[in-house]
């Protein structure tokens, strides 16, 4: 047995089905040996990030180890981007980067780096197998530091090293399947009972972390009579049958979250590392997080809580002291203007939408979400496409939306559904995909096409970098450089082997959507929308406005929220009636 072979026995034993990468010279002898094993192939995609991308991916999905590889130099540091996002969102990714023969390292070799040295970053462990002997420990070892610290972990090895004898059995190991559950120490839920039974007004602010804490999270809300915020991350965990909901807060955000945040009198943040600061009040804040490294990073704390939000929530919910229905005025005032807040708003997209040319992207957004699975998985590029997939996709509890929101990579969308298309073979993928993401890595429909993964990619195409004009518009500069031109993605993908569609027509959009979406196999519905279509968030400091007032010109600034404001709407009638 090769050593090759004893990294993909160890892979074997911990359950990994597959690995993404681009085949050559330093790695051959690893993509050979998985050739020959059973119950493992080789994906072969068109560059080394979108098989990081697709592996993280099939680890959030999946939530077991991925893997992906590059061979020596060029290869391997292709694989960057996609690894700092898995490092970024906490997924269990394995990334084998081999190396130049170990004979020529350190002597400026063709296409010597480190990778020992380029991938610490963006990794959690990250060492160089130098002899046979080392594998598979280290291999094992790389494993489990991927698994328990939901990160990212990078094998280097020369191609040499791989390809000699092994020396030793491989053996055999139980790798984690399970982590404990973070339980809170007792006397931080008794002060943070205290905290809130004191509070006049508490406002909740949820992350990811709320994932499984759904119903306990709505019970502390009916207790305490408190709006419920989330972050984008936190969207399709904490807002469907929610009746305290009030939004999404940062430049993404919409609704009341922002003001409920600002005007509670206590701010409880649960499983979020939200990153905007500004967005955040600042002081009487309590966070609860099972990481407790992330407890007051981002605002300064009156209380941290270290534990699972699920058991915090659980542990704390019996020493609540429920508010009297006459307390509700708070939470029946954010209620009432989130729904506000979305009413004024909503017809810059229901506005002669039909009529309206060039198309307006929070149309599309609105009727894909209504045409889509219930259980579909989204894919969302970084950029425009996250506002409108924020702003338009309902959670339900079952459906899932992935994206580079951590790292902010362009071009995830496609290389994303391709590693959770084949994670999730059941079940319907759709990439939202904007022109200038899908441009950055075109070549993938390429490995779409090639696998015959029935992914759907709906393209957002503005001809424009959106996202950016937005930020150069919000900093006083004239729009410049941005413009991506006017490309039927639609042929591009039919010459690659994809059926596709372009449409122009906004009454056509339903019709056409629908139809990719029922079709087996892979489609492209290349959608051509108003470059001018741009997001403004719910809070706007007066340098931002200055910036407006300086470069937007006649530029049209929309904010629709499709059916959210039905679900704001119900939840009025849930406030008491005199």
């Amino acid at each position: 047995m090769s050593v090759a072979e004893q990294m993909v026995e160890v892979l074997r034993q911990a359950g990994v089905e597959r690995v993404y990468g681009v085949v050559g010279d330093s790695l051959n002898p690893v993509v050979d040996a998985i050739r020959r094993a059973d119950g493992i192939s080789w994906v072969h995609v068109r560059n080394e990030e979108a098989g990081a991308f697709a592996a993280a991916a099939e680890a959030e999905l999946s939530g077991r180890l991925a893997v992906c590889a590059g061979s020596c130099g060029p290869g391997n540091t292709h694989l960057i981007q996609g690894l700092y996002d898995a490092q970024r969102s906490g997924l269990p990714v394995l990334a084998l980067a081999s190396h130049i023969p170990s004979a020529q390292i350190g002597t400026g070799f063709f296409q010597e780096t480190h990778p020992e040295r380029v991938f610490t970053d963006c990794s959690s462990w990250c060492e160089m197998v130098s002899t046979p002997a080392q594998v598979p420990r280290l291999v094992r070892v790389a494993i489990q530091h991927a698994l328990g610290a939901k990160g990212v972990s990078v094998l280097a090895f020369p191609g040499d090293v791989a390809a000699l004898g092994a020396d030793g059995p491989t053996g055999t190991s139980h790798f984690l399947t399970e982590q404990a559950v973070a339980a809170p120490p007792w006397s931080q839920v008794q002060a943070l009972a205290r905290a809130l039974n004191e509070a006049r007004t508490v406002a909740l602010f949820c992350g990811a972390g709320v994932r499984g804490a759904h119903a306990e999270v709505l019970e502390v809300a009916q207790a305490l009579h408190a709006p419920v915020g989330h972050s984008l991350r936190g969207k399709e965990w904490i807002q469907y049958d929610n009746p305290y909901d009030v939004g999404m807060s940062g430049l993404l955000g919409y609704g009341a979250c922002h003001e409920a945040l600002f005007a509670a009198d206590l701010v409880l943040l649960l499983g979020t590392d939200f990153p905007y600061d500004s967005f955040l009040p600042q002081a009487r804040t309590i966070q609860v997080d099972h990481d407790a490294t992330r407890l007051g990073r981002r605002t300064p704390l009156e209380l941290a809580v270290h534990g699972d939000v699920s058991a915090t929530l659980r542990a704390v919910l019996p020493l609540l002291e429920p508010k009297d229905a006459h307390d509700r005025a708070f939470l029946d005032e954010m209620l009432n203007k989130h729904c506000r807040a979305l009413e004024d708003v909503v017809g810059a997209y229901t506005r002669d939408v039909e009529k309206h040319l060039p198309i307006h992207p929070e149309y599309v957004a609105s009727v894909l979400d209504e045409v889509a699975a219930d259980d579909a998985v989204f894919t969302v590029d970084t950029g425009m496409n996250n506002v409108w997939a924020a702003r338009y996709l309902q959670p339900n509890g079952r459906r899932r939306v992935i994206g580079s929101f951590l790292h902010g990579s362009m071009a995830n969308a496609l290389p994303h559904a391709i590693g959770a298309q084949l994670a999730c073979p059941g079940r319907q993928v759709v990439a939202m995909a904007g022109d200038g993401g899908l441009s950055m890595l075109l070549g993938e429909l390429l490995t779409v096409a090639k696998h015959r993964l029935p992914v759907k990619t709906v393209v957002f195409n503005n001809g424009a970098l959106g996202m950016i004009k937005l930020e150069m518009l919000v900093s006083g500069y004239p729009e410049s450089e941005i413009d991506n031109g006017d490309v039927d993605y639609a042929g591009i993908a039919r010459a690659m082997g994809v059926p596709a569609k372009r449409v122009t027509d906004p009454a056509r959009v339903r019709e056409v959507l629908a139809e990719a979406l029922e079709r087996p196999g892979p489609a492209l519905v290349d959608v051509v929308t108003d470059p001018n279509a741009l997001s403004v968030p719910p809070h706007i400091t007066a340098a931002q406005l200055k910036g407006f007032a300086l470069a937007a010109g006649r530029t049209v600034l929309s904010g629709g929220v499709g059916r959210m404001i039905d679900l704001a709407r119900s939840n009025l009638r849930n406030i008491p009636r005199p």
